[in-house]
């Protein structure tokens, strides 16, 4: 039998303001928002279970305590990050017994702009950022501690956000969602253009799809004509051509399956440039990076750089005329190989 939530509480008396202690404790709680997700009403569960010690210090009533949590089970769905900003403002609510319609309606529509804001705020600025500076630190110093401080980061701002926004709506009230509605088209907006802006930086930075082709006597290299008209073009189209898919009903799956299959298919042609440091049997870097399967064009990369036995070959001539001269140098083997690279495995007699 259906549970039929009545349009007012039986103990209509407001009740004790909510201390400290309970509403951080909601704040730790509202972690688990997503915990129990379903389609049906999505994070009700979740929500339910953050923001009860909440209501049953406010309903001392048991019917009103049933009355509460069962309408407080409707269909929720808001960014998990933000969900304290509309905990603080049904609390408040609650504490001063208003209609049950009241609430709901209030909960759904502090809820709703939520999801927009907290994804252009955190996904589309925060993380970008944080994900880009910290990412260059760990590929620049070979180091965890990039990753440890985006971690570090992303948590801190997180649960700034948490705390503040519980204990802010929650003394301001009902007040708090005309704040946030008023302005929130604009705030939206100029978020989602920094994010949209940052995005594009690391795309520029990071992007390091360019083409392998080259052709004609002497040799043109395709990339080098492209970076001259503007550099970086080929990860700005391959963006854009994403961006397009997407908009057109592409899934994300099917977007980066393209990008694996066009990425295998390319250099299989050797379309695409490599540089993994492949070297051949005698130890020459292979031109390229890589060896194409399918071979339509002659590579050429200019000037080749000296392979291992050049160098020690080199470094090998250099010893025997600075011993024709006088100056002896005791030099093994060893010694000799490090001096390819501008060791210093020699001593001046």
């Amino acid at each position: 039998m259906a549970y039929n939530i009545p349009e007012r509480y039986s103990d209509l008396t407001p009740a004790a303001k909510l201390d400290k202690k309970t509403l951080n404790k909601m704040v730790w709680m509202s972690c688990f928002l997503q915990a129990s997700f379903n389609y049906e009403r999505m994070q009700a569960c979740g929500w339910l279970w953050g923001i009860l010690p909440g209501l049953k210090k406010i309903h001392t009533n048991k019917e009103d305590l049933k009355a509460s949590m069962a309408h407080n089970l409707d269909f929720l769905n808001t960014h998990p990050f933000l969900v304290t900003f509309v905990m603080g403002i049904v609390l408040s609510l609650e504490q001063n017994k208003a209609e049950t319609a009241t609430i709901r309606s209030v909960r759904i529509s502090a809820a709703g702009p939520l999801g927009g804001i907290g994804d252009a705020l955190f996904w589309l600025t925060l993380v970008p950022i944080t994900a880009g500076i910290t990412a260059n630190m760990a590929l620049n110093d070979k180091s965890i501690i990039g990753a440890i401080l985006f971690l570090v980061i992303f948590n801190a701002v997180q649960f700034a956000v948490r705390y503040f926004l519980m204990h802010w709506s929650y003394n301001l009230g009902t007040k708090a969602v005309t704040m946030l509605t008023s302005n929130a088209k604009e705030f939206t907006r100029a978020a989602s253009i920094l994010g949209i802006f940052v995005v594009g930086g690391l795309i520029a930075n990071y992007g390091a799809t360019s083409l392998r082709i080259t052709v004609g006597s002497p040799t043109i290299n395709i990339q080098s004509l492209i970076d001259g008209i503007l550099p970086k073009l080929i990860p700005l189209l391959i963006t854009l051509g994403i961006y397009t898919l997407i908009k057109k009903g592409w899934t994300p799956v099917k977007c980066i399956l393209l990008i694996l299959v066009t990425g295998i298919v390319g250099c299989a042609f050797g379309i695409w440039a490599g540089d993994s440091k492949a070297m051949d049997n005698d130890g020459n870097t292979i031109a390229g990076g890589y060896n194409p399967l399918v071979e339509w064009y002659t590579y050429d990369c200019g000037e080749k750089e000296p392979s291992a036995k050049e160098q020690k070959h080199a470094t090998q001539e250099i010893i025997k005329q600075l011993q024709d001269l006088g100056i002896k140098i005791d030099a093994t083997a060893d010694a000799i190989s490090d001096l390819g690279y501008g060791g210093s495995g020699y001593e001046q007699k």
